[in-house]
């Protein structure tokens, strides 16, 4: 493999692993809170079809992102009133805003089927784009996979120096002991609800205006449920679900080569490959079970205050 090759699977693993990233941080930081909400691929897919449609209605990238975050933050909202504020199941719950989300992204989406953008614009920085290999893969990406990098490193800091992050995992960890001490429980669920659906369209908005770009139903494939499970893979821990999300995103792009490649390989088994590199992951965290990797222990469970 030469180096240009070389440079160019490590860069589209980086893209690949993206939306994985962006979702994944979203939701770590809901069940950091006690909150579990499996609506993440229908709050994607609602993001990519809204924000794509924006952003050709008005033409704008800046507005589809917007648009795409706002479905997202919308969807979330319904499931945080439902599951907080009245104690509904959360696991129910979530599973209905994924069937909400992917029709939803029907209708906004059924009249740009087939359509094409420009994707967003990708950084280039004279002299420092054009260095071998770290150029490209530090100084030539879009808004998209910077944000990514910011969310992983400012969700760290945010749950592990902060008084607020010490706050979400307090109520995550005992929401009775948290509320007790006068720690406002359901709004800050609340808040985190808003954040993981904000990042789920986000991410939804990436692979509609950048990553493909176009709109197609179901064009998530199943990457909000990767997204999940990727916050388990991670002990709940920023640095880890990125990792786990380079893990997914570079079984995606090697399975793609090997197609090429024609190994010979049933295309069927190669297209599960990235699924079947998560599991095999999950199974041997189980397996080694280190420490602090456990769960919030609040997580799933509803809150009501004592009237």
């Amino acid at each position: 493999m030469t180096l240009t090759m070389f440079e160019l699977v490590l860069f589209t693993i980086l893209t690949a692993a993206t939306p994985l990233v962006i979702a994944a941080i979203g939701e770590l930081v809901t069940e950091r809170s006690g909150v579990l909400n499996l609506g993440v691929e229908g709050m994607m897919i609602a993001g990519a079809a809204c924000a794509f449609a924006i952003a050709i209605v008005t033409g704008s990238t800046a507005l589809g992102i917007l648009a795409g975050m706002g479905a997202g933050m919308l969807l979330s909202s319904v499931f945080g009133v439902l599951v907080i504020f009245l104690a509904a199941n959360q696991v129910a719950t979530g599973l209905a805003l994924t069937i909400l989300g992917t029709g939803l992204a029907g209708l906004v989406g059924s009249g740009f089927i087939g359509l094409k953008r420009e994707a967003a614009l990708h950084l280039h920085i004279p002299f420092l784009s054009d260095v071998p290999l770290l150029g490209k893969l530090l100084f030539s990406h879009d808004l998209f996979v910077y944000l990514g990098w910011a969310l992983v490193g400012g969700v760290a800091w945010f749950l592990n120096t902060s008084r607020s992050g010490l706050v979400l995992r307090a109520i995550g960890e005992n929401h009775h002991s948290a509320h007790a001490l006068g720690l406002p429980v359901r709004r800050v669920r609340f808040l985190a609800v808003l954040f993981g659906g904000a990042c789920a369209g986000l991410a939804g908005a990436y692979l509609s205006l950048s990553y493909t770009p176009f709109w197609a139903p179901g064009m998530t494939a199943g990457r909000g449920w990767i997204a999940l499970a990727l916050v388990v893979f991670a002990s709940w821990r920023p640095l880890y679900a990125f990792a786990g999300a380079l893990l997914f995103g570079g079984a995606t792009v090697l399975q793609l080569h090997a197609q090429a490649a024609a190994l010979g390989i049933p295309g069927q088994l190669l297209t599960a490959m990235p699924y079947l590199a998560t599991i095999v992951a999950l199974v041997v965290l189980s397996m080694r079970r280190r420490r602090g990797s456990v769960a919030p222990a609040s997580l799933g469970l509803s809150f009501m205050p004592e009237r």
